[in-house]
């Protein structure tokens, strides 16, 4: 039975949960429009050749054809070079004909009525990135129910890192590709955490998310081996719980299920298939084929690490990677200052930290075989995002961490499991001693320059105080625990706010 005081608590608690969701999704739109409004045209990775795409399906009828000629390296260079002047027109640059047409179809409709507004377009990749800021949050607060700080941490970090709402405000498919896997791993976790058999209908709803990614993006392709993935821990967990005398009863529905969900997958996707490998020939359902053809010119790893070394160009990759996932925009042509990388590094040394701590104690001792299991699937993301990224650079020059992004909503619930630890009680002092020595060396480094990082000092001192006052102030340790996270998001999405006007503007 509910007291009158358990009843208040909850009220507010409702309240502070739906003010913050509120509040993260409200600021992702601000920010997103005024990526997209403030960003020169065809200042964003690719930008005109998605938007010619769309231009070509709003315009002419059938899909287009990758030919020679799409991709001119020394015309594009030109383009940017000059930052895409009126005087030279980007009718030319048609590089992503290959790609699958479900995202291209979405917007074409938007670009007809607004008569080629290349904004309309750009806000159609803002309102789907919208979706996957909530997906986010479903995702998280599905494997973490008890603990608001980790959905609503995760739904910030896929809101608030610049960058990625840098490419979510422009004209490209990846904000169809990530809300698609994002709406699939949904599916995927609550499948895993489920004790009963899946039902038909999560086969079929499955089965057509897959088949609708593949009509995406390649990039999201990692879909395939994550159901398999999926069904093969259900069963494994299914058959540790029922016993190995239901292990042909349990193998029978995983195969059963497979074969409806990749059935379904691929009838969706099939006539797409059928096409390019009519198109492009020699099974070329992928265009990627024709792609490698067409995009010559391109630098490539080989040639790099013959002129600069392996060392450095290993250092470079690792370094680029970062930057550019946190922020630097344009075409790889505007990074930030290095102070906000500097505070960004403090913050991811310290999620990762606390991760590691978290993997070492929370994590053996308070979560289910099922739980752990979906952990484990939202690990695997990670990791073949990251194998099909390296893999991309074993043959060209690509340091670009937006290519990391369809793993943002695992990275996101990790990080924020990581600053959810780091700040617990028993690593407090640890939490202080690495935000004094970063105080330290920001007054050190200023010495030197001459210039103080005055936003650097304020989060960070402000931290550091919530910090040592948390342990010296016992009563209000909770209170102080969720403002301390709260800083560090909030730092985020001011920066991400910032960003246009700091770097976006003055350099584009």
């Amino acid at each position: 039975m509910l007291t009158h005081l358990d009843r208040l608590i909850i009220g507010a608690m409702l309240v502070i949960r739906t003010g913050l969701f509120a509040a993260i999704l409200l600021l992702y739109g601000l920010a997103g429009v005024l990526f997209a409004g403030l960003t020169p045209r065809w200042q964003a990775p690719d930008e005109p050749a998605h938007y010619n795409y769309i231009r070509y399906l709003a315009t002419e009828k059938g899909f287009p054809e990758l030919v020679a000629g799409c991709y001119e390296e020394a015309y594009l260079a030109e383009l940017k070079r000059r930052k895409f002047p009126l005087d030279l027109t980007i009718d030319s640059v048609c590089y992503e004909f290959h790609q699958p047409p479900l995202y291209y179809l979405l917007a074409a409709p938007i670009y007809h009525l607004s008569g080629g507004s290349l904004l309309a377009v750009r806000l159609v990749s803002v309102a789907l990135g919208a979706g996957v800021v909530v997906f986010a949050f479903l995702i998280a607060r599905t494997l973490f129910p008890h603990n608001l700080a980790i959905p609503l941490g995760t739904m910030a970090f896929v809101a608030f890192v610049p960058m990625h709402v840098a490419i979510l405000a422009s004209v490209n498919n990846d904000a169809l590709a990530e809300l698609i896997l994002a709406a699939l791993l949904l599916l995927l976790v609550r499948c895993l955490l489920d004790k009963n058999p899946l039902s038909i209908k999560q086969s079929l709803l499955i089965g057509l998310l897959l088949g609708l990614g593949l009509l995406t993006k390649v990039t999201i392709y990692i879909a395939v081996p994550l159901v398999a993935m999926m069904l093969a821990l259900r069963a494994w967990i299914d058959i540790r719980e029922a016993g190995f005398g239901y292990v042909r009863l349990i193998v029978k529905e995983l195969i059963k299920d497979g074969l409806m969900i990749y059935s379904l997958a691929l009838l969706v996707a099939l006539p797409w298939f059928a096409r390019n490998a009519a198109l492009y020939g020699d099974g070329d359902i992928l265009g990627l084929g024709r792609h490698d053809a067409v995009v010559q010119g391109q630098l490539r790893t080989a040639d790099l690490v013959a002129e600069v070394g392996t060392k450095t160009y290993l250092v470079n990759f690792i370094t680029t990677t970062f930057r550019s996932f946190w922020g630097q925009f344009g075409w790889m042509a505007v990074p930030m200052d290095n102070r906000t990388y500097f505070f960004l590094t403090i913050l991811s040394v310290m999620a990762l930290v606390g991760l590691v701590a978290y993997a070492l104690t929370t994590f053996i001792t308070t979560t289910s075989p099922r739980q752990q299991a979906a952990l484990g699937l939202m690990v695997a993301v990670i990791l073949l995002v990251a194998l099909a990224y390296g893999w991309y650079n074993l043959t060209f020059v690509q340091f670009q961490g937006r290519y990391l992004f369809p793993a943002t909503i695992p990275l996101g619930l990790f990080f924020s499991l990581g600053l959810n630890e780091i700040v617990k009680r028993q690593w407090a002092w640890g939490l202080a001693g690495v935000l004094a020595v970063s105080l330290f060396w920001i007054g050190v480094t200023a010495g030197y320059s001459g210039y103080w990082d005055k936003w650097s000092i304020l989060f960070i001192g402000l931290a550091l105080l919530l910090v040592v006052g948390r342990q010296l102030a016992t009563q209000y340790w909770s209170q102080l625990t969720l403002l301390l996270i709260i800083i560090c998001f909030a730092g985020l999405g001011l920066l991400t706010l910032a960003a246009p006007f700091w770097f976006v503007v003055p350099y584009l």
